[in-house]
């Protein structure tokens, strides 16, 4: 992808796209574990993180979008940047127990680059992702629950998809089907075991970048069913190795 700074993927529950959804009101609380909740409410129909409360969340335990829950989980509930991978590196060097992430609320990311290279590093450290009931897993988060080593989806999460734009506005359909841009996408789905890479690729691509297409938990079980576990590959936690 490279220069072409593709930017498409943070996806917040704007107000634009809301019209016909049901959205709480005043405050959402994800229980992650007995001690820790995440708390998310809504203004002007955005959603943002209010507040973690927890002893597993003291000072020291928070990197970027990652909370730590305990020595083997951590819970992911904010947008991806061009930070993130350093800071999901610290939280290895940190817990090097942690064996899954959980997906809360997750709108996306601001940096696609970044975004493929962290979901490598998921996939390289062998680490599983789960969505629970209450858990929304939206625009490039999507490519991050895919890199789990396994993949587990409790019924009532939800998903949303949508095409990607650059950052002069272009979308998949502006460049060539075997362009290296569009080629990105798919080389990493095959990766990750993604069946039909084409197929999911195509399918999120169908809906417009500044609308999104709403998945239940057996749509995207459909799509991606169980991954293979994953043989951690060290190099893929060096943050100067050539990322697509």
């Amino acid at each position: 992808m490279g220069a072409i700074g593709i930017m498409r993927r943070t996806f917040i529950l704007a107000a634009s796209l809301l019209a016909g959804l049901a959205v709480p009101a005043h405050a959402q609380s994800y229980v992650v574990s007995e001690t820790v909740t995440v708390e998310e409410w809504t203004e002007d129909g955005a959603e943002r993180l209010v507040a973690a409360h927890g002893p597993a969340l003291a000072q020291g335990e928070v990197y970027g979008p990652f909370r730590v829950i305990d020595e083997s989980r951590a819970a992911m509930v904010d947008v991806s940047d061009g930070a993130t991978p350093a800071q999901f590196q610290a939280m290895l060097r940190d817990h090097p127990g942690i064996t899954t992430l959980e997906m809360l609320e997750c709108p996306g990311t601001d940096d696609d680059t970044a975004n493929l290279k962290l979901g490598r590093m998921i996939r390289a450290a062998g680490i599983a992702t789960h969505v629970p009931a209450d858990g929304s897993v939206r625009s490039g988060a999507v490519e991050l629950f895919l890199a789990g080593a396994t993949r587990r989806i409790d019924d009532g999460a939800e998903f949303a998809v949508h095409a990607w734009r650059d950052s002069d506005g272009l979308g998949p359909r502006d460049f060539a089907a075997d362009s290296p841009v569009n080629r990105a996408y798919l080389d990493y789905y095959r990766e990750m075991g993604v069946a039909d890479p084409r197929g999911f690729y195509d399918m999120t691509n169908a809906t417009p970048n500044a609308d999104a297409r709403w998945m239940t938990a057996q749509d995207m079980r459909a799509w991606v069913g169980e991954a293979k576990p994953a043989t951690p590959a060290i190099a893929y936690l060096d943050l100067g190795h050539a990322f697509p």
